[in-house]
């Protein structure tokens, strides 16, 4: 057994693993987090998209001894004081979910997206960095129209979706 130091959602967690406990399951199983969702264990869907210091990783493929240390924001800890986080309202607003399996995962890797690119996004750039986000219900415009919003109201700049 292992013992996990982090830091997740502002909060010092720590607990005890098996050493091959993938990042993902020691969030869900360890922690209570289920918000982070488990797809498909190989690195392909997204579905488990969580921020490690500061960046978007698949929480699938890092194990959780490699993460001790680690500052990890979920899915849960994005709003604050209540509100929604500008990425998740524009979700809802867009109607950016169908079923809810990949938004998680959707979410996250758009808060980074916006993050890193400083506002200057547009649909390609977009379209292109969603390519390791699986969803199988939305056909991915509004998701695309959700993130340009939030990039919008984040930054004041945005090229919107083609209607």
């Amino acid at each position: 057994m292992a013992k996990v130091k982090l830091t997740v959602n502002g909060r010092a967690v720590s607990g005890d693993c098996e050493e091959r406990t993938l990042l993902v399951h020691f969030i869900r199983e360890k922690l209570g987090l289920t918000g982070t969702h488990v797809g498909c264990d190989t690195n392909q869907c997204g579905a488990c998209v969580v921020h490690m210091d500061g960046k978007s990783v698949k929480s699938c493929s890092i194990l959780a001894v490699q993460a001790s240390g680690s500052t990890v924001t979920t899915i849960e800890g994005l709003a604050s004081n209540g509100e929604l986080h500008p990425v998740q309202a524009a979700f809802k607003e867009h109607h950016g979910l169908q079923c809810g399996f990949c938004t998680p995962g959707m979410v996250m890797t758009a808060v980074d997206m916006i993050s890193r690119h400083g506002g200057q996004l547009d649909e390609q750039t977009v379209r292109h960095e969603l390519d390791g986000n699986i969803c199988r219900c939305t056909g991915y415009h509004n998701i695309v129209k959700a993130v340009l919003s939030a990039n919008e109201q984040m930054h004041g700049a945005a090229k919107q979706a083609a209607e």
